[in-house]
Protein backbone atom coordinates (compact mmCIF):
# COMPACT_ATOMS: atom_id res chain seq x y z
CA UNK A 1 0.00 0.00 0.00
CA UNK A 2 1.28 3.43 -0.82
CA UNK A 3 2.21 6.04 1.72
CA UNK A 4 0.16 9.24 1.38
CA UNK A 5 1.86 12.16 -0.18
CA UNK A 6 3.10 14.80 2.42
CA UNK A 7 2.74 18.27 1.11
CA UNK A 8 5.51 20.79 2.36
CA UNK A 9 5.33 24.75 2.30
CA UNK A 10 7.73 27.18 2.44
CA UNK A 11 8.05 30.36 5.13
CA UNK A 12 8.20 32.95 2.53
CA UNK A 13 5.64 35.06 1.54
CA UNK A 14 5.09 35.55 -1.95
CA UNK A 15 3.73 38.01 -4.24
CA UNK A 16 2.48 38.02 -7.84
CA UNK A 17 5.17 38.03 -10.57
CA UNK A 18 7.91 36.93 -8.32
CA UNK A 19 10.02 33.52 -8.78
CA UNK A 20 9.55 30.97 -6.54
CA UNK A 21 12.82 28.91 -5.24
CA UNK A 22 13.19 26.14 -8.20
CA UNK A 23 16.27 25.39 -10.32
CA UNK A 24 16.22 25.27 -14.10
CA UNK A 25 17.46 22.17 -14.51
CA UNK A 26 14.43 20.36 -11.89
CA UNK A 27 11.66 22.46 -14.09
CA UNK A 28 10.63 19.08 -16.07
CA UNK A 29 10.30 17.35 -12.90
CA UNK A 30 7.63 19.75 -11.34
CA UNK A 31 4.05 19.70 -11.68
CA UNK A 32 2.97 23.91 -12.28
CA UNK A 33 -0.66 23.83 -10.00
CA UNK A 34 -3.00 26.82 -8.72
CA UNK A 35 -1.14 30.49 -8.94
CA UNK A 36 2.03 29.18 -10.74
CA UNK A 37 3.18 29.73 -14.41
CA UNK A 38 6.33 29.93 -16.02
CA UNK A 39 8.31 32.06 -18.01
CA UNK A 40 12.14 31.55 -19.48
CA UNK A 41 14.14 29.48 -17.02
CA UNK A 42 11.66 30.63 -14.12
CA UNK A 43 8.40 29.32 -12.65
CA UNK A 44 6.47 32.85 -10.85
CA UNK A 45 3.72 33.26 -8.72
CA UNK A 46 0.51 34.57 -9.45
CA UNK A 47 -0.93 34.72 -5.96
CA UNK A 48 -0.49 36.07 -2.51
CA UNK A 49 0.43 33.34 -0.70
CA UNK A 50 3.03 30.38 0.03
CA UNK A 51 5.05 27.65 -2.04
CA UNK A 52 3.77 24.48 -1.66
CA UNK A 53 5.23 21.45 -2.85
CA UNK A 54 3.17 17.64 -3.29
CA UNK A 55 5.40 15.00 -3.99
CA UNK A 56 3.74 12.30 -6.60
CA UNK A 57 2.45 9.57 -5.74
CA UNK A 58 3.89 7.36 -8.64
CA UNK A 59 6.62 5.33 -7.86
CA UNK A 60 8.07 5.51 -11.04
CA UNK A 61 8.12 8.85 -12.24
CA UNK A 62 9.54 11.04 -9.71
CA UNK A 63 8.35 14.93 -9.65
CA UNK A 64 6.56 17.45 -7.42
CA UNK A 65 3.58 19.74 -7.78
CA UNK A 66 3.82 22.92 -7.18
CA UNK A 67 1.57 25.33 -5.93
CA UNK A 68 0.52 28.82 -4.14
CA UNK A 69 -1.49 28.12 -0.92
CA UNK A 70 -3.25 31.71 -0.72
CA UNK A 71 -3.62 33.91 1.90
CA UNK A 72 -7.16 34.72 3.17
CA UNK A 73 -8.03 38.18 2.42
CA UNK A 74 -9.54 39.57 5.66
CA UNK A 75 -9.38 43.65 4.46
CA UNK A 76 -13.04 44.75 4.46
CA UNK A 77 -14.50 47.52 2.87
CA UNK A 78 -18.05 49.04 3.54
CA UNK A 79 -20.52 48.55 1.07
CA UNK A 80 -24.25 49.48 0.78
CA UNK A 81 -26.51 47.34 2.97
CA UNK A 82 -23.70 46.22 5.22
CA UNK A 83 -24.17 46.65 8.65
CA UNK A 84 -21.59 48.09 10.80
CA UNK A 85 -20.19 49.04 14.00
CA UNK A 86 -19.17 52.44 14.38
CA UNK A 87 -18.39 55.49 17.20
CA UNK A 88 -18.99 58.58 17.29
CA UNK A 89 -16.67 60.91 17.22
CA UNK A 90 -18.40 64.16 17.30
CA UNK A 91 -22.32 65.33 16.77
CA UNK A 92 -23.63 68.56 14.98
CA UNK A 93 -27.08 69.72 14.77
CA UNK A 94 -27.06 68.25 11.37
CA UNK A 95 -25.03 64.96 11.42
CA UNK A 96 -23.11 63.06 13.78
CA UNK A 97 -19.42 61.65 12.49
CA UNK A 98 -18.13 58.22 13.54
CA UNK A 99 -15.40 55.89 13.28
CA UNK A 100 -16.26 52.48 11.46
CA UNK A 101 -14.87 49.69 13.35
CA UNK A 102 -16.33 46.20 12.09
CA UNK A 103 -18.47 45.55 9.01
CA UNK A 104 -20.78 42.82 8.89
CA UNK A 105 -19.07 41.14 11.58
CA UNK A 106 -15.53 41.32 10.61
CA UNK A 107 -12.70 44.39 11.43
CA UNK A 108 -12.17 46.81 9.14
CA UNK A 109 -9.52 48.81 8.05
CA UNK A 110 -6.41 49.61 11.21
CA UNK A 111 -9.45 47.76 13.28
CA UNK A 112 -8.06 44.58 12.43
CA UNK A 113 -7.11 43.00 15.83
CA UNK A 114 -9.78 44.19 17.94
CA UNK A 115 -12.63 41.76 18.02
CA UNK A 116 -16.14 43.31 18.07
CA UNK A 117 -16.41 41.98 21.79
CA UNK A 118 -13.40 44.31 22.49
CA UNK A 119 -15.69 47.08 20.65
CA UNK A 120 -18.47 47.04 22.85
CA UNK A 121 -16.96 46.81 25.91
CA UNK A 122 -14.15 49.30 25.03
CA UNK A 123 -11.09 47.33 25.89
CA UNK A 124 -9.68 47.70 22.84
CA UNK A 125 -5.89 49.51 22.95
CA UNK A 126 -6.86 52.42 21.51
CA UNK A 127 -3.43 53.94 22.86
CA UNK A 128 -1.82 51.83 19.83
CA UNK A 129 -4.34 52.83 17.70
CA UNK A 130 -6.75 49.47 17.50
CA UNK A 131 -10.08 49.68 17.98
CA UNK A 132 -9.97 53.28 15.60
CA UNK A 133 -11.63 52.45 12.07
CA UNK A 134 -9.30 55.85 10.48
CA UNK A 135 -9.83 54.24 6.97
CA UNK A 136 -13.27 54.37 7.05
CA UNK A 137 -15.70 57.48 8.57
CA UNK A 138 -19.04 57.14 8.22
CA UNK A 139 -22.17 60.22 9.26
CA UNK A 140 -25.31 59.97 10.42
CA UNK A 141 -27.83 62.69 8.96
CA UNK A 142 -30.77 63.94 11.00
CA UNK A 143 -33.15 62.41 8.40
CA UNK A 144 -31.71 59.09 8.82
CA UNK A 145 -31.69 58.74 12.79
CA UNK A 146 -35.29 57.02 12.60
CA UNK A 147 -38.19 56.56 10.24
CA UNK A 148 -40.64 58.72 12.04
CA UNK A 149 -41.06 62.49 12.59
CA UNK A 150 -37.93 63.13 11.03
CA UNK A 151 -38.36 66.76 11.22
CA UNK A 152 -38.35 66.55 15.00
CA UNK A 153 -34.58 65.15 15.96
CA UNK A 154 -32.32 66.25 17.98
CA UNK A 155 -28.74 64.85 17.35
CA UNK A 156 -27.85 65.70 20.90
CA UNK A 157 -30.68 63.75 22.31
CA UNK A 158 -29.74 60.86 20.02
CA UNK A 159 -25.82 60.28 20.35
CA UNK A 160 -22.95 61.37 22.46
CA UNK A 161 -19.47 61.31 21.40
CA UNK A 162 -18.12 57.68 22.76
CA UNK A 163 -21.13 55.81 22.37
CA UNK A 164 -20.80 52.67 19.79
CA UNK A 165 -23.71 52.52 17.61
CA UNK A 166 -25.55 49.48 15.03
CA UNK A 167 -25.86 50.91 11.66
CA UNK A 168 -26.36 50.37 8.02
CA UNK A 169 -24.72 51.57 4.99
CA UNK A 170 -26.97 53.63 2.55
CA UNK A 171 -24.56 54.72 0.41
CA UNK A 172 -20.80 55.48 -0.10
CA UNK A 173 -21.59 59.52 0.71
CA UNK A 174 -18.88 61.78 -0.23
CA UNK A 175 -15.15 61.32 -0.83
CA UNK A 176 -14.56 61.65 2.98
CA UNK A 177 -17.28 60.05 4.75
CA UNK A 178 -19.81 56.74 4.05
CA UNK A 179 -23.39 57.88 4.47
CA UNK A 180 -25.08 55.46 7.76
CA UNK A 181 -28.36 54.82 8.56
CA UNK A 182 -30.06 53.92 12.58
CA UNK A 183 -33.44 54.17 11.13
CA UNK A 184 -34.50 50.55 12.49
CA UNK A 185 -35.59 48.31 15.47
CA UNK A 186 -32.43 46.75 15.76
CA UNK A 187 -30.14 49.93 14.73
CA UNK A 188 -29.14 52.30 17.22
CA UNK A 189 -26.93 52.91 20.03
CA UNK A 190 -25.47 49.35 21.82
CA UNK A 191 -22.81 51.28 24.53
CA UNK A 192 -22.75 53.96 25.87
CA UNK A 193 -21.39 55.23 29.40
CA UNK A 194 -23.38 57.93 31.19
CA UNK A 195 -22.22 62.08 31.09
CA UNK A 196 -21.32 62.44 34.16
CA UNK A 197 -18.78 59.87 33.88
CA UNK A 198 -17.85 59.00 30.04
CA UNK A 199 -14.84 62.24 30.61
CA UNK A 200 -14.86 65.30 29.69
CA UNK A 201 -16.46 66.70 26.41
CA UNK A 202 -16.46 70.51 24.86
CA UNK A 203 -18.36 72.49 22.00
CA UNK A 204 -16.56 72.08 19.29
CA UNK A 205 -17.30 76.07 17.95
CA UNK A 206 -19.63 74.82 15.76
CA UNK A 207 -23.16 73.86 17.58
CA UNK A 208 -21.62 70.62 18.25
CA UNK A 209 -19.99 68.72 20.73
CA UNK A 210 -17.02 66.50 20.60
CA UNK A 211 -14.82 64.68 22.59
CA UNK A 212 -11.60 65.83 24.34
CA UNK A 213 -9.72 62.57 24.75
CA UNK A 214 -9.19 62.10 21.11
CA UNK A 215 -8.75 58.56 20.74
CA UNK A 216 -10.46 55.93 22.33
CA UNK A 217 -13.07 56.55 25.40
CA UNK A 218 -13.53 56.02 28.77
CA UNK A 219 -14.32 52.74 30.17
CA UNK A 220 -14.24 53.89 34.23
CA UNK A 221 -17.44 55.42 33.95
CA UNK A 222 -20.85 53.21 34.30
CA UNK A 223 -22.01 51.50 31.46
CA UNK A 224 -25.69 52.82 30.37
CA UNK A 225 -28.64 50.03 30.19
CA UNK A 226 -31.66 50.84 27.45
CA UNK A 227 -35.33 51.82 28.73
CA UNK A 228 -36.68 52.58 25.85
CA UNK A 229 -36.15 53.37 22.11
CA UNK A 230 -35.00 56.52 23.07
CA UNK A 231 -33.49 56.67 26.75
CA UNK A 232 -30.65 54.70 28.67
CA UNK A 233 -30.53 54.77 32.22
CA UNK A 234 -27.40 54.35 34.32
CA UNK A 235 -28.02 51.80 37.04
CA UNK A 236 -25.53 53.21 39.30
CA UNK A 237 -26.59 56.28 39.65
CA UNK A 238 -30.28 56.14 38.56
CA UNK A 239 -29.36 59.00 35.92
CA UNK A 240 -31.40 58.86 32.51
CA UNK A 241 -30.32 60.30 29.41
CA UNK A 242 -31.78 60.35 25.82
CA UNK A 243 -30.28 58.47 22.97
CA UNK A 244 -31.65 56.47 20.37
CA UNK A 245 -30.89 52.87 21.10
CA UNK A 246 -30.53 49.70 19.32
CA UNK A 247 -33.05 46.62 20.69
CA UNK A 248 -31.06 44.67 22.50
CA UNK A 249 -30.44 41.29 21.06
CA UNK A 250 -31.86 39.27 24.02
CA UNK A 251 -35.21 41.34 23.52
Amino acid sequence: MEASASTSTSGRLLLPGQPLSVKSTSKSQLDLGTGTYARGDYVLSSLVGYESRTPSSSKTIKSEKLSISGVENRFVVPSPDSTVIARVTRVTPRQAYLSILIVDGLPCGSSSSTSSTFVQSGLGNHAAGEGEGVDFQGVVRSQDVRTTEKDKVKLADCFRPGDIVRATVISLGDARSYYLSTAGNSLGVIYATSASSAGATKADGEGGITGVGGAGWSISGNQMTPISWNQMIDPTTGVVENRKCAKPDSV
